[in-house]
């Protein structure tokens, strides 16, 4: 398991890196700031989808 598929661990405000929907093939990561929590069961075994400050969408990979 990564370092994002805990919701308990992530918030507002902090700086990770994301996988986008289009990215999963290739595991390209996004950095950004997270504005918003999208999963709201407390684990998911893909990391917890957030919306970045930027508008983009993804689940978290790592916490930086």
């Amino acid at each position: 398991m990564g370092d994002g598929d805990r919701r308990a661990d992530i918030r507002p405000g902090l700086r990770v890196a994301i996988v986008q929907k289009a990215d999963q093939a290739s595991g390209a990561l996004t950095e950004g700031v997270v504005r918003d929590i999208l999963t709201n069961s407390p684990t998911h075994p893909h990391g917890i989808k957030v919306r970045l400050e930027t508008g983009e969408v993804g689940r978290v990979k790592r916490i930086l």
